[in-house]
Formats: C-alpha cells, structure tokens, sequence
C-alpha cells in the first residue's frame, strides 16, 4: 500500500512491490472463521428430518391420547392424597418435544413434534378439546427453549431434564391460568412443582431412556444422534 511520502523515499517502492505480490499468497483463514459456515448445514432440515419428525409425532399424540385416558382414573386418587399433586403425572404429556430434540436435533424440532402430536391427540379425541393445541404450544415452546439455551449443541441427560422441565413450567402456567384459576396459592405452588418436577423426570429421563434404546438398535444411523448413542 503507498504512503504519502513514497515518492520521496526510496525504500517504499520495494515495500510496494512486497504489498502488491502479498495477495497472491492465500491467507489462511482466521481461528474460528469458518465455524458459522460449518454449523450452518447441520440445523437446515433435511427430508430425513420431517419425515422421522412427522412420525414421532404422530406416535406421540397418540400416546398423549392414550395417556389421557388414564388421566382421570389414576389422577383423582393422588388428587385426593394431596390437592395439586396430581400435576406429577403431567410428564408424559411432554415427552414428545424432549425426545424430538434429542433425535432430531434441530432448531423447531422440539415445538414441532410436541403441537403436532397435541393436535393428533386432539383429532383422535379428548375431553380437553382444542386447548390440548394450546398446551402443545406452550409446552413445545418450554422444552424447545431449553434446547435453544445450549444453541442445539449438548444434548446430554441433564439438557433433557432441563427441558422437560421448561415444558413443566410452560404447563405450570397456563394449567394455572385456564383450569385452576380459581384454586388458592397452596394449590398452584403444589401443582406447579409437581408437574415441572414430573416434567424433568418423566419427560427428561424418559425421553433420555427412550432416545438410547432407539439408537441403540441403529435406527438412527442417518443421524448424528444416533452415532452418539450407539458409541
């Protein structure tokens, strides 16, 4: 590059020439340069992705569905223990975003799986009706924001009782606002412990168990989860 005072200064013109034959040798790339570049490829969808996406959720609404209908004969009992504590058989209702997160391992995987198996619960038939989408919805969003903390890169057993504890505080919330508006503090504290509780056990350890058993049969080659669970 020339300076001011290259014209009067002789031993700018070698520098000059030194500056001009630079760019024909490549640098290298800086540290840490291409890694954005390299990540990229790995969160864009493939078709590989929606499909086992499509029947994770297919198989987990009708799991929830499966599970609603068992709700009611085991709940009141532990309702009837503790009021409140029956939210701590919310988990397997969460299940779904968790295990599609540690499968799939994309960003909306997690909220996808969990609405989409809420609105086939729903279509197969539930006392709840349509505001099983919307707990699908809030719930899908919990779990799928404790994958986005870590930038969907640790997938470990401790990140999925994280999330299975954000879809238990999603449901917290909104079971609160809509079903037990009216119920007192104790309840609310009650319930909503136990059902972020249930969530990271019966939806993190759970999916946690499910995802290593399903790897371990190699049906997950194509994935880089299933590498992981398989080593």
């Amino acid at each position: 590059m020339r300076t001011d005072d290259s014209s009067t200064n002789p031993s700018n013109h070698g520098d000059a020439t030194a500056s001009a034959a630079a760019p024909s040798a490549s640098p290298g790339p800086r540290p840490g340069a291409g890694t954005a570049h390299a990540a990229a490829p790995r969160r864009r969808w493939r078709t590989v992705d929606i499909v086992v996406a499509a029947v994770l959720a297919v198989a987990c609404g009708l799991l929830f569905w499966l599970w609603g209908q068992l709700y009611r004969g085991v709940g009141a009992p532990v309702e009837a223990i503790l009021p409140g504590f029956q939210g701590i058989l919310g988990g397997p209702w969460f299940i779904g975003g968790v295990l599609a997160g540690l499968i799939i391992r994309k960003p909306g995987a997690a909220f996808f799986v969990e609405v989409v198996a809420a609105s086939v619960s729903a279509l197969v038939g539930t006392e709840w009706g349509a505001l099983t989408l919307v707990s699908g919805i809030v719930q899908g969003l919990g779990a799928e924001l404790a994958f986005a903390a870590f930038r969907y890169r640790r997938f470990t057993l401790p990140v999925a009782m994280l999330a299975g504890a954000g879809a238990g505080v999603a449901a917290a919330i909104t079971d609160n606002i809509v079903w037990y508006v009216g119920a007192g503090p104790a309840f609310m504290a009650i319930y909503s412990v136990s059902v972020i509780t249930s969530g990271a056990l019966l939806a993190g350890i759970v999916s946690w168990l499910l995802f290593r058993a399903i790897a371990a049969t190699g049906a997950l080659r194509r994935f880089a989860s299933g590498r992981e669970g398989r080593s």
